[in-house]
């Protein structure tokens, strides 16, 4: 382990092979796999559990106590999973009595300037965009992509394989396989270039177009389309997926484009 010049804990638990460079901050209860790396001025505060070939670049901090004035100092965590990438000035807070973890999948990269706030859960493969700002509780599923500069509002879902716009505001909930965009924030297609990319094929991605032809210009209220889907539509992960978190939606989804 490299650490000339870093703070450094003595009960940190840090893996042999560890990069830390000068003017990193590693405090106690802390936990860091084998292979990554923390860049300079990096802050890896109490909580944290980072996985294996993680890289935390330069002035990121992790598991930084959550913007929320209900916390009240209760032992949580921020667990960052293996490959993550954390780039400079990004701020990840622990979590809070909510959930007592915040959690950044396998393989996501959270870009300079970025913020996941507390309890926040995002899942692996995703890409969180320069500047761009997460409020506490939200759930983002996999493989999403959330441009730069965008704000999504605490509490909000984001399905899996979904584009987000940069700049966006986000104030409901995005279901999976869409492409979110403007200002309100609206359903313009699905992210079939996404979806070729990540080796669906084209039958996959065409019932995928027809499912939400059919929610949103069915002539149908959101749970009325969901159950004709589910009766003449064929059985299909991708189908369930969608019903399922249309039906489990608790902010309501966006709207189509107008």
């Amino acid at each position: 382990m490299s650490q000339q010049l870093a703070n450094i804990h003595p009960n940190a638990q840090i893996a042999e092979n560890v990069i830390i460079e000068p003017f990193a901050t590693i405090e106690e209860d802390t936990v860091i796999g084998e292979g990554t790396w923390i860049g300079s001025g990096a802050v890896v505060m109490n909580g944290a559990r980072i996985g294996k070939n993680c890289k935390i670049h330069n002035h990121a901090v992790i598991s930084c106590e959550p913007q929320d004035l209900k916390y009240e100092g209760e032992v949580t965590t921020t667990i960052i999973n293996d490959n993550a990438v954390i780039r400079e000035f990004a701020t990840i807070s622990k979590g809070t009595a909510d959930r007592y973890k915040t959690v950044i999948g396998e393989s996501t990269l959270v870009m300079a300037y970025g913020h996941v706030g507390h309890d926040c859960i995002v899942g692996k493969n995703c890409i969180i965009g320069n500047v761009t700002q997460l409020g506490g509780h939200c759930n983002i599923d996999d493989f999403a992509i959330i441009s730069a500069m965008s704000a999504v509002h605490q509490f909000s879902k984001i399905g899996c394989h979904v584009m987000v716009a940069g700049g966006s505001i986000v104030v409901k909930d995005i279901p999976p396989y869409v492409m979110a965009a403007r200002n309100p924030i609206s359903y313009h297609g699905i992210n079939s270039v996404g979806l070729k990319r990540r080796g669906f094929d084209k039958e996959v991605i065409y019932n995928i177009q027809n499912i939400y032809r059919q929610i949103y210009f069915g002539g149908l209220n959101y749970s009325e389309a969901i159950k004709k889907i589910e009766v003449e539509t064929s059985a299909s992960t991708e189908r369930d997926i969608i019903a399922d978190f249309i039906r489990n939606s608790e902010r309501g989804i966006i709207k189509a484009s107008v």
